[in-house]
């Protein structure tokens, strides 16, 4: 069991209220993962900002979702996956696109599934992606700067994600009905 602390408005470091009380304003309630953060200012304003930024990257709503599922999945996150499968339905996301993701099967469109099998490859090499492999990308209708932005949403990724395993953060209560288990488990 974790011992880190799930922060409240109250809990929290002075330097962490402002961006949970964003949160309040933007969610009508302080999402698990921020309350976790909280506990280290810094971070929840890094997760924050690199939410803000990708959200206005080159990617649709369903694009967005697939870069965040399929690294939510890979690291099999039992928080970020059930927390994005609702964010997903808020987003009007086809749940074809978001049950695709939580079950490893295939996407419902030629583009969509490239940029995950491409994400996939940058989270599970490390960036280190062949002149081939960023070829393919290309060919399926994508470009340099949808190679940057997938580092982008990965660096988000990587913060809430190894966050959660740690911290060991309760499902909130609006995303425990889209519970998920890794199919390894």
């Amino acid at each position: 069991m974790s011992t880190f602390p799930i922060h409240t408005l109250e809990t929290a470091p002075e330097k962490s209220k402002p961006f949970l009380e964003t949160s309040l304003k933007s969610f009508g309630m302080i999402p698990g993962l921020h309350a976790a953060l909280a506990e280290a200012p810094g971070l929840l304003e890094a997760y924050q900002m690199l939410h803000k930024l990708f959200t206005e990257s080159s990617f649709d709503n369903d694009e967005q979702t697939v870069v965040w599922q399929t690294i939510n999945v890979e690291h099999a996150c039992h928080y970020c996956v059930p927390a994005h499968t609702g964010i997903a339905h808020m987003m009007k996301v086809d749940p074809a696109i978001t049950e695709a993701l939580r079950n490893r099967t295939a996407l419902p469109t030629k583009k969509l599934q490239a940029l995950h099998d491409f994400t996939l490859l940058m989270v599970r090499n490390r960036g280190r992606v062949s002149e081939q492999e960023l070829q393919a990308f290309y060919a399926a209708g994508y470009a340099q700067r949808q190679v940057l932005d997938i580092i982008l949403g990965l660096s988000q990724k990587v913060i809430s994600n190894y966050t959660n395993h740690v911290a060991e953060t309760p499902v909130d209560e609006a995303f425990k009905k889209y519970a998920w288990q890794p199919a390894t488990a």
